[in-house]
């Protein structure tokens, strides 16, 4: 109590003085420098071939090995490692119980084998379609396809020198209901069919559709016969990504688009019976499940990173 009373005095005084009393300094302000993002480690620059991600019949999986590699799943040809040596690879929906993976360069060749999990698929049955969407017999119409099935060919066929699949997927619509899973067989008006290779996903007409993951869209057409309103968007190295039934699209040929970006509405075009998106995926002619993306191409990422 002495000493708080001994400084108001001599505040007193020196405002009886007409001296302000001397603020206290305020203490310096601290400089805080801003931390690097960790870098990603180097390519590999021996041969070497590490994977992961969803080994599963239809599952889509990110390797790593030396720039320039030739990789082949099985025998068959699956591209070459890009400039940082990423590589992407997928399994289709009657893929058997293991993988060979191989990469190989300047002669040397290293390979894995992979367990492939397998899976269980149901019986889908749609009813109520327009029989000329599920047996077209009018000649106009079978031309229609077949010009269409062109301009389908022509976005698959695109491989941009890109890295959109790097950052893993998000789901293309917000909410919904899932009506329609990847591999069920289809029946058709009570027809079998093909099986089904989309995920859909039933929302309200309008949802927006973002793009699960950067690439460049290669196809966007409004009005398909089956799929109604249709865009493809390459993420890299083959792996595209298709939205059907659409009933707005906002994108043309050529644009590039970033994760999260809208690409147009939900709606029920072509041959869907209500309002919905489909959603499918594909790799060198190797139709795989978006579904399994989301998250796992990102999870692949971070553990091959880690090695």
């Amino acid at each position: 109590m002495r000493l708080v009373g001994g400084l108001i005095a001599v505040l007193l005084a020196a405002c009886a003085a007409g001296e302000a009393p001397a603020a206290p300094e305020a203490p310096a302000p601290q400089v805080v420098e801003a931390q690097p993002e960790p870098a990603a480690p180097p390519a590999p620059t021996s041969l070497s071939l590490n994977c992961a991600g969803a080994f599963t019949q239809g599952g889509v999986v990110l390797c790593r090995t030396v720039p320039g590699a030739q990789l082949t799943v099985d025998g068959a040809d699956a591209g070459g490692a890009d400039r940082d040596g990423w590589a992407v690879i997928g399994f289709t929906r009657e893929h058997g119980a293991s993988a060979r993976v191989q990469a190989s360069v300047q002669g040397a060749v290293v390979a894995e084998t992979y367990d492939i999990a397998p899976r269980q698929f149901d019986i889908q049955r749609v009813d109520g379609l327009p029989p000329q969407t599920v047996t077209p017999t009018d000649p106009a119409v079978i031309a229609r396809i077949q010009r269409e099935a062109a301009l389908k060919r022509e976005g698959w066929d695109s491989f941009a020198p890109i890295q959109g699949w790097l950052d893993g997927f998000i789901r293309p619509v917000e909410g919904g209901r899932v009506s329609g899973t990847w591999g069920n067989q289809r029946v058709l008006n009570g027809v079998p069919a093909s099986p089904h290779f989309g995920y859909d996903i039933a929302v309200p007409a309008g949802t927006p559709i973002r793009a699960p993951a950067g690439g460049v869209i290669t196809l966007a057409q409004p009005d398909m016969h089956y799929e109604g309103g249709l865009v493809f968007i390459d993420h890299g190295q083959g792996l595209i990504t298709m939205y059907l039934h659409m009933s707005r699209i906002d994108v043309a040929v050529g644009d590039t688009v970033e994760q999260g970006q809208v690409i147009g509405a939900v709606g029920s075009s072509g041959r869907a019976t209500g309002p919905h998106l489909c959603w499918r995926m594909k790799w060198r002619e190797r139709q795989l499940d978006p579904s399994v993306a989301i998250e796992g191409l990102a999870a692949a990422r971070t553990a091959l990173l880690a090695q």
